[in-house]
């Protein structure tokens, strides 16, 4: 069984995923500092009880204290959640270092992304800026929305420490979020950051008009060109079967919810990136980890042509209707 033993937690990002973890450790009984880097949407969080921008809907308990103070986040903390852009992490982790931060802290990444200038893992990232702090990473088929609406939902917490995920575990635990263990950091970190992409894919399947055969296709060869990757990079090709891979997979690109499938939908109908980008509320995550997918495949010698694909239509204006065709008139291959 799970406990609640009450914990003091910062929650570094107020996106909509940052602000759903905050209400839901909240409501466990731990106390819970949420920050943002605006101060204007802090103010509003404040007036309204809720984050209408990222959050619509949701009220946020009076026990999460929410600023724009980064030192009062950090301070006397027992749990740091790590939960902004990706492309954005390394900025803020500079400022930890500079606001002082305690080594003996416990960190969490959310976050599902890939670095583009380094091509780095994000735990590789916090590593690299931190040092060696306890680290671990959560992912999983998590919509925010749903999780803070108490859908049931289930995610996997990865570490290389036994005592730390089973610390995350019990921290987040409840009867409408079930966490799972997994030792596969870079398996549950790429699982959650490739199944963006794909999910971009399928939501331009969905924009086109295509049917469910289209959409079977690109998750069950998407699924596959995740694990060649990942076996490549040192992951355990079972974890993309998972909750962090098949399952997180499925959720972004189904879901009306999902900010990925979105992005692909638009782009079905004929939109650029730009156009897509003005007219988004919060970030897809998919849209930089293309670039940075692209990449490793690359890098790691891996073919991934629907990766490419994506990234094509996203940076190089490749018509969407060109590059589903360009899938499918490959050179013959075995399964």
């Amino acid at each position: 069984m799970y406990t609640n033993k009450p914990t003091k937690i910062g929650v570094l990002g107020d996106g909509g995923w940052g602000t759903t973890l905050s209400v839901l450790l909240a409501n466990k009984g731990h106390t819970v500092a949420l920050w943002g880097a605006f101060p204007e949407n802090i103010a509003n969080i404040k007036k309204d009880g809720e984050n209408k921008r990222f959050l619509p809907g949701i009220k946020i308990p009076k026990r999460v204290e929410v600023t724009d103070n980064l030192r009062f986040v950090l301070k006397d903390k027992d749990l740091i959640v790590l939960a902004v852009p990706s492309q954005h992490i390394r900025e803020i982790l500079k400022k930890i270092k500079m606001a002082g931060y305690d080594r003996k802290t416990l960190y969490l990444s959310v976050i599902k992304g890939i670095e583009i200038k380094s091509s780095m893992r994000i735990s590789e990232v916090i590593h690299s800026e931190l040092g060696n702090i306890k680290l671990a990473v959560l992912s999983g088929p998590t919509i925010a929305y749903e999780v803070a609406q108490r859908i049931p939902t289930v995610a996997v917490v990865a570490s290389h420490s036994l005592e730390v995920r089973k610390t995350i575990q019990d921290i987040f635990m409840s009867d409408r979020f079930r966490i799972y263990t997994n030792n596969d950091v870079i398996g549950v970190e790429l699982g959650g950051s490739l199944k963006n992409v794909i999910a971009i894919a399928c939501g331009a399947c969905d924009g086109l008009g295509f049917g469910t055969n289209t959409k079977a296709a690109l998750l069950s060869r998407g699924l596959a060109e995740m694990s060649r990757l990942g076996h490549a990079m040192g992951a355990k090709t079972k974890t993309f079967s998972g909750i962090s891979g098949l399952g997180d997979l499925v959720t972004t690109c189904i879901s009306p919810h999902s900010r990925n499938r979105f992005v692909g939908e638009e782009l079905g109908k004929g939109k650029n990136l730009k156009q897509i980008i003005n007219h988004q509320r919060g970030l897809a995550e998919g849209v930089p980890t293309a670039k940075s997918a692209y990449s490793l495949s690359l890098k790691y010698k891996v073919d991934m042509p629907i990766v490419r694909e994506v990234y094509n239509a996203l940076y190089k204006n490749k018509p969407v209707l060109k590059a589903f065709k360009d899938l499918m008139v490959r050179e013959k291959k075995e399964e």
